[in-house]
């Protein structure tokens, strides 16, 4: 694979030709007025209302036309009432682009590496250590053991987690692809893949592991189940947004890392 070349598929597709991720959600591209003579900025956004992702998927500014794309994306966002995400990538232009947003009231996450990987030279077979199974997720029941998994892995619980979940569930249920690793009654660990038609992307989400499994193979086992899915669907390459923790184990599987996100968030 390609780095360079990579990454110019991915930025097209993903982002500045992105499909709307679910019903009810649209993608919207807005040109940003230059100076007298000058360039005039793109931004590309989706308005996906309270339940959906709102954020700005691509832009391309410069010096000239950043402030004034961050303060129409902030404007228009808080007059629909919502909070959004800048998904910033490392080699998005001008450079500095972080820092404004910073100083516009933005709070920045933790950074993540961009990884991809041809599904075709991903290895075979889902590996799963003995004595743990593979469950859908189809119903509110395995959404419950979803959200346990989640909670028992990162010591922590996410409120409006389930919600999401189910709202996927039930909203985009041709293009989302849920799975509970158990041992016996115990969730292990959980993951979710979104389809995105016409782009010949999946992009992979969760794997989190319960602490005394890891180090089992579980995490690699999800991504094999979720790439043999993604192959019988028609779907070439996998995307996911990688921890430190889980990018090494990505690079032994064959994952390609492109450039790095930074989600900027800004309201509620």
């Amino acid at each position: 694979m390609d780095a360079d070349e990579m990454l110019a598929l991915f930025d097209r597709r993903m982002r500045r030709e992105a499909p709307a991720d679910g019903p009810g959600a649209r993608i919207e591209r807005v040109e940003v007025p230059g100076p007298p003579g000058g360039r005039a900025g793109v931004v590309v956004r989706q308005v996906g209302g309270d339940g959906g992702w709102n954020g700005v998927l691509w832009s391309d500014l410069d010096e000239t036309t950043a402030d004034a794309a961050i303060a129409a994306q902030t404007l228009f966002f808080g007059s629909l009432g919502h909070g959004f995400e800048w998904k910033l990538y490392g080699h998005d232009r001008p450079a500095g682009l972080g820092e404004r947003l910073r100083a516009a009231g933005f709070a920045a996450e933790p950074a993540e590496t961009v990884m991809v990987a041809e599904i075709g030279d991903l290895p075979a077979g889902d590996g799963l250590p003995e004595g743990v199974r593979l469950r859908p997720v189809t119903g509110p029941g395995d959404v419950d053991l979803m959200v346990e998994a989640h909670d028992l892995a990162f010591g922590r619980s996410d409120p409006g987690m389930r919600r999401r979940l189910l709202d996927r569930l039930a909203g985009n249920p041709e293009t989302t692809v849920m799975v509970v690793a158990m041992a016996g009654d115990l969730p292990v660990s959980a993951a979710r893949m979104e389809l995105h038609p016409g782009t010949g992307f999946a992009s992979l989400w969760g794997g989190g592991t319960v602490p005394s499994w890891r180090g089992r193979g579980v995490y690699r086992a999800l991504v094999a189940h979720r790439a043999r899915v993604a192959a019988e669907r028609g779907y070439r390459y996998l995307q996911v947004d990688a921890s430190d923790q889980s990018r090494p184990i990505l690079r032994r599987l064959g994952f390609v890392p492109l450039t790095v996100t930074t989600p900027y968030m800004y309201g509620p």
